[in-house]
């Protein structure tokens, strides 16, 4: 009979000022939230710092915890393109601390991971928190908002890859 293996997953909200971060534990059809919170950087401090200091912290995360997956946040471009470049930095640090310590990568965009959650592509952000407190039987929604974020993408990286494990 085939054992359905445990996995953990690392979900990732990029920012430069606030990296969600949200970790779930998956076995078969069950989701399990083990730690979640937010990698904040302060304003003032040297761009480049702050870039380490979320590599550093992540760093720590991926020890702690060892996921063999990491779900990220595709970047979504709006209007304030500083602020764009910005996060696809952090975004390039996250993808490094990923990929040197062998986690599989996958990303997705906004419209996915609402999709995934709510089956519904545009959702609000109070519907998907309502969602990522369901499925994981959180007592309350998680806070702030970028580890709720984050705990959503890492959800839809397990549902995505419960569907790969059917296909095979």
């Amino acid at each position: 009979m085939f054992k359905k293996k445990k996995q953990i997953i690392l979900g990732i909200d990029p920012g430069f000022a606030d990296t969600g971060y949200g970790i779930i534990e998956f076995e078969g059809s069950k989701s399990k939230m083990l730690d979640y919170g937010s990698i904040q950087t302060p304003a003032k401090q040297d761009f480049a710092d702050r870039l380490e200091y979320i590599y550093n912290e992540l760093v720590e995360i991926i020890k702690k915890y060892k996921p063999q997956s990491i779900g990220i946040e595709k970047l979504f471009f709006n209007k304030n393109v500083t602020s764009a470049i910005k996060v696809s930095q952090a975004r390039g640090i996250v993808l490094l601390a990923a990929k040197q310590y062998g986690l599989k990568i996958h990303e997705y965009t906004p419209l996915q991971i609402k999709q995934s959650l709510t089956g519904y592509g545009r959702a609000d952000k109070n519907q998907m928190q309502q969602m990522v407190k369901t499925i994981l039987s959180l007592k309350e929604i998680p806070k702030p908002d970028d580890a709720a974020d984050a705990l959503a993408i890492a959800l839809c990286c397990s549902a995505s890859q419960k569907l790969e494990n059917l296909s095979k």
